[in-house]
């Protein structure tokens, strides 16, 4: 035998010990701790970002629900205004029918054209009584300047003299305003 081959067989030969870099029957030391908090660390804020992500999802859902409640409602009294709007303005007007009714049954009951004009008269202001408090008001034709916003010209007049020009002559039906705003242009006759 060579050297070489003597120096193999004496690496080889179990007299010796040799380090055993990992027996079978040990179990490496590993220590378990430091895995255990990585994972609860790991855990702790993924379940943190959970719980977080479905409170939100709750406020989110319940906020959607709220609004598509609010939504309906508004639609549900949108609509009983428009169908009972002008309740207010009729159950302020009936009492002027009443006298109007009382005015026709009595109307036959006398020969005299006066007493029919009086009561007439006074159920016209009355009318006009509820009107105002209802808002609405008559626009001003007497000596007024022509105004486009509230007027409407039907007729111009000419040769009614430079003092008269570009004012209304004559109201031909009156114009009305509920609270402000134009609801029926007064139709007037203008001086050129």
């Amino acid at each position: 035998m060579t050297e070489k081959d003597i120096n193999i067989t004496e690496e080889q030969t179990p007299n010796e010990e040799q380090p055993v870099e990992n027996p079978v029957n040990e179990t490496p030391e590993v220590s378990e701790a430091p895995e255990d908090t990585e994972d609860t660390e790991a855990t702790d804020p993924l379940t943190k970002a959970q719980e977080e992500i479905a409170e939100l999802k709750d406020k989110y859902l319940r906020s959607v629900a709220e609004f598509d409640n609010y939504r309906k409602r508004t639609l549900k009294e949108r609509a009983e205004l428009i169908l009972n709007g002008g309740e207010k303005v009729l159950t302020a007007i009936l009492p002027v029918v009443d006298d109007m009714e009382r005015a026709i049954e009595n109307g036959s009951k006398t020969d005299d054209p006066q007493v029919l004009r009086e009561g007439m008269e006074l159920i016209y202001h009355k009318l006009l009584k509820v009107m105002e408090a209802q808002g609405v008001s008559t626009i001003e034709t007497d000596n007024a300047d022509f105004d486009t916003d509230v007027h409407e010209a039907v007729a111009m007049v000419p040769g009614m003299g430079d003092d008269k020009k570009g004012k209304v002559i004559d109201c031909l039906q009156k114009g009305y305003k509920l609270n402000d705003k134009v609801i029926r242009h007064a139709k007037v006759a203008v001086g050129q």
